[in-house]
């Protein structure tokens, strides 16, 4: 039986690199265990993401983690490229998380990931609202500002998290920065 929860990864992914593009990236872990389901894997999986932003030089515009799987909207990296990036991720996270809270599993991703480029402004858009509207449809949360484990809290409050997120706010926040340190 097919529920809507199943994720299906395509047998044949066309990548696109260097389009200079932003990538929606969705990866499961293995065999849709709910292995991101502990706070502190997931607090894991975000100092790992903001590490690896700052390593390959990537932005970030939203992600949201889920027990089982997480949704990434990012940047072309100016090193390496998003297979890199996901690569370095997942096995950063997996030996942390297989090391705090399942050290008998022997995997902690499936193998592949979705990637999917995203062409336009109206996409993104989507593709944001799509992933911070996740722990609602599934029921985890009444609505996504009660989810911390997303950018949600990002766009609508201007918070700030653990992982660097590029929006107008971060803008602004450079921008004032910059102000104040011209000051005489």
């Amino acid at each position: 039986m097919f529920h809507t929860l199943d994720f299906v990864m395509p047998s044949h992914l066309e990548r696109r690199y260097g389009t200079q593009r932003s990538h929606f990236i969705t990866c499961s872990c293995y065999r849709r265990a709910p292995l991101l389901s502990h706070d502190r894997i997931k607090q894991t999986f975000l100092t790992v993401l903001e590490e690896t932003r700052q390593k390959y030089q990537f932005c970030v515009y939203g992600y949201v983690i889920m027990p089982e799987h997480f949704h990434l909207l990012i940047g072309e990296p100016e090193t390496g490229n998003p297979g890199t990036v996901m690569q370095v991720l997942k096995q950063r996270v997996s030996h942390q998380g297989l090391k705090l809270l399942h050290p008998t599993k022997p995997k902690f991703w499936e193998t592949r990931f979705y990637d999917f480029n995203v062409w336009s402004h109206a996409k993104k858009i989507g593709k944001l609202r799509y992933m911070h509207r996740n722990p609602v449809k599934r029921g985890l949360v009444a609505r996504p500002e009660d989810w911390p484990w997303s950018s949600f809290r990002h766009y609508a409050m201007g918070e700030i998290g653990p992982v660097e997120i590029e929006s107008e706010w971060t803008a602004l926040r450079r921008e004032r920065d910059v102000h104040v340190l011209q000051l005489p």
